[in-house]
């Protein structure tokens, strides 16, 4: 199990939660090993599994959320993988991505941080935790500074955590909940916006990306955003890998979101479970990647972000 991300953090939590039962329901009860490959915001990951791993059905990952929007606009030249090779196994969770700003923070609201300059953290150019703050800086008005080159997102908060950023791009709201419980529980952070395609249960306060005020000819840039937050938790497996194998892969992958041992491991770690198939991940993947190119294009524009408007703590070491 390839894990794009270091260990801690929603990402690392889930890949590990699946490579602990998946072994389970793949003739031979294999064990699965995990290994973290940090880097790029998931691009260091993906690169590898698509052009280095064994092309067997061995390895499994998780891609990074924001990656099949970064190769339908070609956002990075380093991203060189083509997510429709992958073969899609499934989704384990579509949770609403989320803003969120330290409870202290002098920033509280949406409306506020079109007010006041709002430093946030992020990891790499690939990470949805980048893009999406620059589509609220160029198409809604806000004035955040991207503070990226973090390794993952539990550096970003503890970063927030300690006061050398306000608050942290974007994250999934189940993977705050699951894997930094406390921080939900004790309402240390405060949600501003959410990106899907309705509001989550428990935020009906905190506005919702579709709802935006904007001109008719970019709604359709917040339509396609929100439809790529459905990506979620991903698995896949190599390009190249015999349909046989896959069908194996995918069998494997619903049986163990049925499992009860892996649904107790799930409700132990507050880890929200949303089901997708293959099949409807590998879809939704393709009917990203192949919109047509005045929407890329539109997007494109509203998710690259000002140098004004990004620092990168790597550089400043």
């Amino acid at each position: 199990m390839i894990i794009r991300s270091g260990v801690g953090g929603g990402y690392d939590l889930y890949s590990r939660m699946l490579a602990r039962h998946i072994g389970r329901h793949i003739p031979g009860n294999p064990s699965v090993l995990p290994t973290n490959m940090p880097g790029g915001g998931g691009i260091v990951a993906a690169n590898y599994v698509a052009t280095v791993a064994p092309r067997d059905g061995t390895i499994l990952t998780m891609v990074s959320q924001g990656l099949p929007t970064d190769q339908a606009l070609g956002l990075t030249p380093s991203f060189k993988a083509d997510l429709r090779t992958f073969h899609w196994i499934g989704n384990m969770s579509s949770s609403n991505q989320v803003t969120v700003v330290w409870h202290t923070a002098k920033t509280q609201s949406f409306e506020e941080a079109k007010k006041r300059e709002t430093m946030i953290g992020s990891t790499g150019a690939g990470s949805v935790s980048t893009q999406l703050p620059a589509l609220f800086n160029n198409l809604l008005g806000t004035k955040f500074k991207i503070i990226t080159g973090y390794p993952d997102g539990r550096e970003v908060d503890i970063a927030m955590e300690r006061g050398e950023v306000e608050g942290r791009g974007t994250n999934p709201w189940a993977s705050y909940k699951s894997a930094q419980p406390r921080l939900v529980k004790e309402r240390l952070i405060r949600p501003i916006i959410q990106i899907g395609l309705e509001k989550e249960p428990d935020l009906p306060d905190v506005p919702l990306l579709l709802d935006q005020p904007v001109a008719p000819e970019d709604k359709p840039v917040l339509e396609f955003m929100s439809k790529a937050v459905m990506v979620g938790r991903p698995i896949g497996t190599t390009p190249g890998v015999p349909a046989a194998r896959v069908e194996i892969l995918r069998k494997a992958f619903d049986a163990t979101l049925k499992d009860p041992e892996f649904v107790a491991a799930a409700s132990a770690q507050n880890a929200e479970i949303d089901y997708m198939s293959g099949e409807t991940l590998a879809k939704i993947i393709d009917d990203l990647i192949s919109a047509p190119t005045s929407v890329h294009e539109r997007v494109k524009a509203m998710l690259r972000p000002k140098d004004s408007d990004v620092r990168n703590t790597v550089n400043e070491k």
